[in-house]
């Protein structure tokens, strides 16, 4: 696993001002919390897997965690700015933003093809969307990969791809009909199909362009990376991180993913 690399330090050792944060004592975290089950607020309180993995590693580095509700297109503006130290929001590894970013791998998802459940029209594949409304998060790593699929496979009968400020109005486009189809993440719409009493449903039988999620750390801040690397290996070597992933059905990386994930 190439987040394991990482020698060792001990436990809880690191002071807190050692650690490289922008305000000493706490871990500022940029996330869209309107994005569960990865970030949500639950009576005021951020809920999630990311808010489970930095409550497991926070403490290690002697750190309060603090979100800073932030929509998903404008967090990497906001990592750059200051604004927060990391990103923590089901942040999908890609090429291009590890141009800006550095990754830390720590899970691994993909997507799924969902419809209303009165709906006949059942897309496996993204080939199926051809001439489709298809409904998506603003600026999530798959919408290019839904042009490349229009270009390559729809001729004169293009996608449609609609891009939303959140992941609950490309659901709430579907169910009102603004929308044909959302693509979004497996975990994410699981999730909406629950919220919306089955009103909505799974078609894809598999993961769509399966992808590698990481928290995201500003360039330069090798101080902060190592730390969080470090912190992250020890919670992977006990039973607390697999735990951690079997609630919200994911799985770690492998090396060889994650290299491809950053090479494409």
């Amino acid at each position: 696993m190439a987040i394991l690399a990482i020698t060792l330090g001990s436990v809880g050792a690191a002071r807190s001002e050692d650690v490289g944060t922008i305000t000493a004592g706490k871990l500022l975290v940029g996330s869209d919390q309107v994005y569960p089950p990865y970030d949500y607020l639950e009576n005021g309180v951020t809920k999630g897997l990311d808010a489970d993995v930095l409550a497991a590693i926070a403490p290690r580095l002697g750190l309060e965690v603090e979100f800073v509700d932030t929509r998903f297109a404008s967090l990497i503006g906001g990592l750059q700015a200051n604004k927060y130290d990391v990103i923590a929001s089901a942040l999908y590894v890609t090429a291009a933003r590890a141009k800006v970013v550095d990754y830390i791998p720590y899970a691994k998802t993909g997507g799924s093809l969902m419809v209303r459940s009165d709906d006949d029209f059942a897309p496996k594949k993204p080939e199926d969307l051809c001439g489709k409304r298809v409904a998506n998060l603003k600026g999530a790593a798959w919408v290019p990969e839904l042009q490349k699929t229009s270009d390559t496979s729809c001729a004169s009968n293009p996608i449609d791809v609609k891009e939303f400020a959140t992941s609950a109005e490309a659901a709430q486009a579907l169910l009102s009909r603004g929308a044909d189809v959302v693509f979004d993440d497996a975990g994410v719409s699981k999730a909406a199909v629950l919220a919306t009493g089955d009103r909505l449903k799974i078609t894809s039988t598999e993961i769509l362009f399966p992808v590698v999620m990481g928290i995201a750390v500003k360039k330069g801040n090798t101080e902060l990376l190592d730390r969080l690397k470090n912190e992250l290996q020890t919670l992977v070597a006990s039973k607390e991180y697999d735990a951690i992933l079997a609630k919200y059905n994911l799985a770690l990386p492998s090396e060889e993913e994650i290299a491809r994930s950053l090479s494409e």
